[in-house]
């Protein structure tokens, strides 16, 4: 089968396609024929080896301290179940599917890939029926994490709600969120991306190019970094007393009742995936280039081939 692979960190171009033996489910697994992937920051964050100082040694220690230990990228996926081990009993072949590869061995730059039916960080659902396998492809990471941080902040109806980096693919999924659980949301965006922002649920859109959100006069009962680009201290200066700060730099964790409220929200029509381009697989590197110039919108496919 075909996969991408890298085995050293550096820029887009370690990334290369070969063909590796097509992986058999173990007895607890699913075997998925991957039909979408995307490329995520994270995805580029960890090509790169691009971490905060703070965290370089310790994510190195993690993910590989002299090479990457997780040689196939990819944090989500939708597919197809082509066969599945004998103790499986949630999913059938034949099933669509949408989910995460968090902390397996390998990721999504594949063909196939194998997932346990249930694992301690990650997780894997029939697929929201009234999606494209592409569209499900880009749900699972972003709208998980906004979820999981808008629930951390405490939101409630009626606040007000700032999202700083409201055009990429968390700010997109907390954006709906916000307003679909009743509450007010101002987004922090380029101009050029105004539009998009208001088309998911923006009220309010200020363009960081022509002035400093800490600097308006409102202020929010939730300041929601998007894009790890802002800090609590400059947050303070808008925020109600007693407001919530929250971060994509702070650590998250992926809820199999999450993906679930998700997939409800995608087939109800209360929740979309914005994609911003797709790419096959075989352009993997110019994927990598885009998303690594930091103005992608909501997500980045990747179309996986037949075979």
């Amino acid at each position: 089968m075909k996969a991408v692979i890298y085995t050293r960190y550096g820029p887009p171009e370690v990334l290369t396609i070969t063909e590796i033996e097509k992986p058999q489910p173990k007895d607890n697994e699913i075997l998925i024929k991957i039909h979408a992937a995307t490329v995520t920051s994270g995805d580029v964050r960890l090509r790169g080896s691009d971490f905060p100082p703070l965290f370089w040694l310790p994510a190195r220690i993690i993910f590989g301290l002299f090479r990457p230990r997780k040689t196939i990228l990819g944090h989500e996926l939708a597919g197809t179940v082509e066969a599945i081990g004998k103790n499986v009993t949630r999913f059938q072949p034949g099933d669509p599917v949408f989910g995460t590869t968090t902390m397996l061995k390998t990721g999504s730059y594949a063909q196939y890939i194998c997932l346990p039916e249930v694992w301690k960080s990650g997780v894997v659902e029939t697929k929201p029926k009234n999606l494209s396998f592409q569209q499900a492809a880009a749900l699972p990471v972003g709208a998980m994490t906004a979820l999981y941080l808008l629930e951390k902040a405490d939101l409630k109806e009626g606040q007000q709600v700032l999202i700083y980096g409201a055009s990429g693919s968390v700010g997109s999924y907390a954006l709906q969120i916000v307003t679909q659980k009743g509450a007010t949301a101002t987004g922090v965006c380029s101009g050029s991306n105004s539009e998009m922002v208001r088309s998911l649920g923006a009220v309010n859109v200020i363009d960081y190019t022509k002035e400093t959100y800490s600097e308006r006069p409102e202020k929010f009962d939730v300041v929601f970094d998007a894009v790890g680009k802002t800090s609590k201290k400059e947050a303070r200066k808008v925020l109600q007393a007693g407001g919530s700060f929250v971060s994509v730099n702070m650590m998250t964790k992926e809820k199999k009742e999450h993906l679930v409220q998700i997939k409800e929200w995608a087939e109800q029509r209360k929740l979309r995936p914005f994609i911003d381009r797709s790419f096959p697989l075989d352009e993997i590197v110019k994927a990598h280039e885009y998303v690594e110039l930091g103005r992608k919108r909501g997500n980045v496919g990747i179309e996986i081939p037949k075979g």
